[in-house]
């Protein structure tokens, strides 16, 4: 249903680790897609689900080998040419250990850098996966990105910040070009990746900065319009710098992932974030109501004599008038592969399963 494009300027700090740390907790069905297009990183980081037997699943804790690099965006851009739907998708997903399904990126730039024609459809395809919410890691951005076409389809676009002058000079300068980039587009928001031992104030610092800026503006560079200011940004929270957490994610289970310091706080922002999104769609069209009854309805006139009397027989080349109506069948239901509500049964959860809002079953070693 939801499209959200996470991304970074200088250094993409932790853009991967923050998909898949806010996937493996969201409230709802999610797919986590790669679309860095300097190429992924999950084929060599994450451990695949092992497949289903008759018996029924086998223990997923030690997982089913490696992601397949070639199910992914390179399969689906295969198929894509003549035109991309939505319950395509589901076929070139893939399941980490965990139950969270990923769209496996390219592996280097030279594969992203041909499939540039793919981000457009692909956005509009991830905006109809419908009920799946879709978390894009799109990587480091740099200046005429192909990949402002998929973020152009987001609802949300998310980048990522460290508390640093440094980091926070090169976001308002992104935030700024963005922002020209995506006229009309989605609202852009910024997460804190903030140090746990000062977490709140590295938030609070970040959003002062950029509120400050906001306030004064700053002198143009030389070519740009004179007097202008950053745009509007709003900080949506922050998540803690825990390289132990990050590591639990990557399928090293020697702890409780859940408890870690990554994972609480990504939980909380991605309550928040599915809220905005709930907040901000659109409501439905509001069904007008059916006309009131006539107590003396007025009987249609009758209609018209004919011109010239109709012919006996249809004519030979117009179908017969006791043809019955063509019939359309309906489209394939969408997100054929994907689960109904994003999370593998309790029944069949694995150890190391994160489920949205729930506690996390300790892995075996």
């Amino acid at each position: 249903m939801a499209l959200i494009a996470l991304a970074a300027d200088k250094g993409a700090p932790g853009v991967t680790t923050a998909a898949v740390a806010l996937g493996a907790v969201w409230p709802r069905p999610v797919l986590v897609a790669e679309c860095d297009q300097a190429g992924g990183d999950l084929v060599y980081r994450l451990p695949a689900a092992a497949p289903e037997t008759g018996d029924g699943p086998r223990d997923l804790a030690a997982g089913g080998g490696m992601l397949n690099p070639s199910r992914g965006l390179l399969s689906l851009a295969a198929t894509a040419r003549r035109g991309l739907r939505p319950d395509q998708i589901a076929e070139h997903c893939q399941r980490l250990v965990g139950g969270l399904d990923v769209l496996v990126g390219t592996t280097n730039a030279e594969q992203a850098q041909a499939m540039s024609w793919l981000w457009g459809p692909l956005g509009r395809a991830f905006a109809g996966l419908d009920p799946v919410d879709v978390l894009a890691d799109c990587g480091r951005l740099g200046a005429g990105t192909p990949l402002t076409e998929l973020m152009h389809e987001a609802d949300l676009v998310v980048l990522l910040t460290r508390a640093t002058l440094e980091q926070v000079a090169h976001l308002r300068e992104r935030v700024t070009a963005l922002t020209e980039e995506l006229r009309g587009g989605p609202p852009i928001g910024v997460l804190v990746l903030a140090d746990p031992r000062d977490f709140r104030g590295s938030i609070a610092e970040v959003d002062r900065v950029l509120a400050g800026a906001r306030g004064r503006g700053r002198p143009a560079d030389p070519g740009e319009r004179q007097g202008a200011a950053p745009p509007d940004v709003t900080v949506l929270g922050g998540l803690a710098l825990d390289p132990k957490g990050a590591e639990l994610l990557s399928g090293r289970w020697g702890g409780r992932l859940d408890r870690s310091l990554l994972i609480r706080s990504a939980r909380e922002v991605a309550g928040d974030l599915a809220g905005r999104l709930a907040a901000a769609r659109p409501a439905g069209p509001v069904a007008e109501p059916p006309p009131a009854p006539q107590s003396h309805p007025v009987p249609p006139p009758p209609p018209p004599p004919p011109m010239t009397p109709p012919p006996t027989t249809p004519p030979a080349t117009s179908p017969s008038a006791t043809s019955p109506p063509m019939v359309v069948p309906p489209p394939a239901p969408p997100g054929a592969g994907l689960s109904a509500d994003g999370q593998v049964p309790a029944s069949e959860r694995p150890p190391g399963q994160v489920p949205a809002g729930g506690r996390h079953e300790e892995g075996r070693r």
